[in-house]
C-alpha cells in the first residue's frame, strides 16, 4: 500500500543538480518510509495462544529512495531504491535483501516507462488495492498468497507502464530466470490493465512464475495448513502424541508453475466505497494440476476525515477444502502522517486442514483461528 510521501529536497538532490549536465536537465531525490507496530492477540497458533510484537502489518514498513531527472523533449531517467525491514529487530525483509521492495533504474515518456530492475508485478498494480480485507487487517492477504494480491515483485525483470489515457492504463512485464541453458526456468511474467471512469474503477491482470523460488518458493503447510498438496503429503504425524512435523519448512516443495489471473472493481457511493474481487490460481507440479478459486467483497466507510473503516468477507476453495474469512479494521487519524487503528479477523476451514491467517501465524490446531490487532502507523 502507498504511504502518504513528503518530498525532501535532500543534500543529494542538490549534488546531482551541481553537476555538469544540459541546461534544461533538473533533478530531484524523495525519501519516503513508513514505520508500523503493534500488538497482537492470536487465538490458536501451533496449539496455544500468544500475545506478541508484531510490526509491518497494516503497511510493510519500509525506507525509500526515489528520482528523476529531466532529460528534455518529454523524457525523464527515474529510478527507486526500496528497502522493507522489520522494526521490532531492525533486520532486512524480503530474505535479507538491502532493496527487496523495489530496486529500478528506467526510462519516462510521453507514452509510458519502460524500467529495469526488481519491480512489482502487475496484479499489484492492477488489482492488489481491491484486497478489501487487507487493507481492514494486513494479516487477511488471501489464502497462502498464491494468487499474489498481497502486492509482490519480480526480480531481474524488463518492465513498460502505460501512462494513463482518459482513466485507462496497461503495462507487461518480463522476469529472466538467468538459468544457463533454460531460458523458461525461473523465468516469469505478468500483463495488466486498469480503467477508471468517475465513481467506478475495474482492473485485471495475469502474473506467471515458473518454477517458484526464493522468497516466493511453497511451503504448503505453512502458507495455507492442508495435511496435503498436489497429490504429496506436506506434513507427518506423530501416532503417539499427534505432533506434527512440516516436512517442507526447510526445504521448498517443487511447483513447476503458478499461473494467476485476478480481476477486481470498486464503486464509491458518497463517503462509501464498494470493493470486490475474484481470483482464479492454477498450481502445477509433479505432474499435478490444482486450481484455487478466491471471492471477496466488503466496503471502505470514511465515517470522518479522521476516522475510517473497513470491512470485508473472503470465500476461498481448493482441493476440495473450504476456508470462510472476515475481517475488519478501524483507523484513526491523528495526523496526516500518524494513526491508530484496531483490527481483527476470524478465519473458519473445513475438515481436514489447520487454518492460518494470511501466511502470518503458526496454524491452528482447530478448525478456526483469530487475532485483534492494536497498532500504531507513521509515514514520512
Amino acid at each position: 500500500m502507498n504511504a502518504l510521501r513528503a518530498p525532501i529536497r535532500s543534500g543529494v538532490a542538490l549534488a546531482l543538480a551541481s553537476l555538469p549536465a544540459l541546461a534544461h536537465a533538473q533533478s530531484s531525490v524523495t525519501l519516503y518510509g513508513i514505520l508500523d507496530a503493534g500488538v497482537t492477540y492470536v487465538s490458536n497458533t501451533g496449539g496455544s495462544h500468544v500475545v506478541k510484537f508484531d510490526d509491518g502489518i497494516s503497511y510493510g514498513n519500509r525506507w525509500g529512495i526515489q528520482g528523476k531527472e529531466d532529460l528534455g523533449n518529454g523524457l525523464s531517467a527515474v529510478f527507486a531504491l526500496e528497502s522493507g525491514f522489520k522494526l521490532g529487530t531492525g533486520r532486512l525483509a524480503f530474505g535479507g535483501s538491502e532493496f527487496g521492495r523495489q530496486a529500478y533504474v528506467g526510462l519516462a515518456s510521453p507514452w509510458g516507462t519502460v524500467s529495469f530492475g526488481n519491480q512489482l508485478d502487475m496484479t499489484e498494480e492492477m488489482v492488489f488495492l481491491y484486497n478489501i480485507s487487507a487493507w481492514a487487517s494486513g494479516y487477511a492477504i488471501h489464502q497462502g498468497d498464491f494468487d499474489r494480491f498481497n502486492g509482490d515483485r519480480l526480480p531481474n525483470s524488463v518492465k513498460f507502464m502505460s501512462n494513463d489515457i482518459d482513466g485507462f492504463k496497461f503495462g507487461g512485464m518480463w522476469s529472466f530466470g538467468n538459468v544457463a541453458g533454460s531460458f523458461h526456468q525461473n523465468s516469469a511474467y505478468s500483463v495488466g490493465a486498469h480503467y477508471a471512469h468517475g465513481p467506478f474503477t475495474i482492473g485485471a491482470a495475469y502474473t506467471q512464475l515458473n518454477n517458484p523460488y526464493g522468497i516466493y518458493a511453497f511451503d504448503p503447510y505453512a502458507m495455507i495448513g492442508t495435511h496435503t498438496f498436489l497429490g504429496k503429503p506436506t506434513v507427518s504425524v506423530d501416532p503417539a502424541t499427534g505432533a506434527i512435523t512440516d516436512l517442507y519448512s526447510s526445504t521448498s516443495f517443487p511447483v513447476d508453475k503458478q499461473g494467476t489471473f485476478g480481476i477486481g472493481a470498486s464503486y464509491a457511493l458518497g463517503k462509501v466505497t464498494l470493493r470486490g474481487n475474484y481470483s482464479y490460481t492454477t498450481i502445477k507440479g509433479f505432474g499435478q494440476s490444482s486450481h484455487m478459486q478466491v471471492g471477496e467483497a466488503g466496503a471502505s466507510w470514511q465515517l470522518t476525515p479522521a476516522l475510517a473503516f473497513d470491512g470485508g468477507y473472503q470465500y476461498t476453495h481448493f482441493e476440495g477444502h473450504h476456508w470462510n474469512q472476515v475481517s475488519a479494521g478501524l483507523h484513526y487519524l491523528l495526523s496526516k502522517r500518524t494513526d491508530v487503528y484496531v483490527s481483527g479477523d476470524y478465519l473458519k476451514a473445513s475438515s481436514g486442514v489447520d487454518p492460518v491467517i494470511g501466511y502470518s501465524f503458526a496454524p491452528s490446531t482447530s478448525s478456526s483461528q483469530a487475532d485483534i490487532r492494536l497498532g500504531m502507523r507513521h509515514s514520512f
